[in-house]
């Protein structure tokens, strides 16, 4: 907290005995993602079972890091969570509730809900809390359409498919920053969103690469997204498209550190510039076997 910052209320949740992300959490040190030049300022900010790198100058996160112990998750934790800023941040560097108001956004988890809600009933409790945080929050499109529900469904598919072994997952997540993304309210609303999930196969550590598209899609919905920029609404985004991409170009378009993860790939080596980015349609299109 910033020295200036009045106290917490006698008997608020100050975040402070919050562990965070484990990185030996699969055995293989799988390091939280932190920002490739120097000259970007983040504040780590560690919770139940994940961690969020956040941006202040973003007011929104540049990554997150998440244990899913697959065994354990508790998905009768309720749904229902009131969002709440992190005490310790200044509220004000903070994409809070005026960002959402009266609009057609979403505050979009970054950290899924159910991901870090495992462990002893109380933890998942509190786990399921710190999710809605809004230093875990970007804004999202409020359609839900298939891209969406692939996007949300990844890591089960995941702990079904590519964790079976162990059915453990460390899952680094955040939006992609970029200076041209669209002004609103004070922020500047992402356009794109990616997901970096690593598991054990074989007692070998691998990992999978996913990109969510937000942004208009021109070549079949030029008319209703030029409608949509409107002065004082929030910039048109467009259907979601889900894509799974090498891990390495993750890396490059986030400007993150992401340790081990882009040498031990599930997607071949070498693609064809019109195959790199795989457009899904189902689960049934990921690689998951190099």
């Amino acid at each position: 907290m910033n020295p200036s910052d009045p106290p917490p209320p006698p008997g608020a949740d100050t975040l402070a005995d919050r562990a965070g992300y484990d990185e030996a959490f699969l055995g293989p040190v799988v390091p939280l993602p932190l920002p490739a030049r120097a000259s970007v300022r983040t504040v780590i900010l560690p919770y139940t079972h994940f961690t969020v790198v956040f941006r202040p100058d973003r007011r929104l996160a540049a990554a997150t890091a998440v244990c899913v112990e697959g065994r354990e998750l508790h998905e009768d934790v309720p749904r229902d969570g009131v969002w709440e800023f992190d005490p310790r941040l200044p509220e004000e560097q903070q994409a809070g509730e005026e960002v959402y108001r009266n609009n057609s956004l979403d505050r979009g988890h970054l950290v899924r809900r159910l991901d870090p809600v495992w462990g002893a009933p109380a933890v998942a409790v509190r786990a399921n809390g710190d999710t809605h945080r809004f230093t875990n929050a970007a804004p999202q499109g409020d359609g839900f359409n298939a891209g969406k529900q692939l996007w949300q469904g990844l890591e089960h598919h995941l702990l079904d498919h590519a964790a079976a072994d162990d059915l453990r997952l460390a899952v680094l997540t955040g939006p992609v920053l970029q200076d041209s993304d669209p002004p609103y309210r004070g922020i500047q609303v992402p356009m794109r969103f990616w997901k970096v999930a690593a598991f054990l196969r074989d007692g070998v550590l691998t990992a999978a690469a996913f990109v969510l598209d937000q942004s208009p899609d021109l070549g079949r919905d030029a008319e209703r997204a030029l409608a949509g920029a409107t002065s004082g609404a929030p910039p048109p985004l467009g259907p979601f498209r889900t894509y799974q991409v090498p891990v390495a170009d993750v890396a490059e378009i986030t400007e993150l550190e992401l340790g081990p993860l882009p040498d031990v790939d599930v997607m071949p080596a070498t693609r064809a510039p019109e195959e790199r980015w795989r457009r899904l349609e189902s689960y049934g299109d990921i690689v998951l076997h190099p």
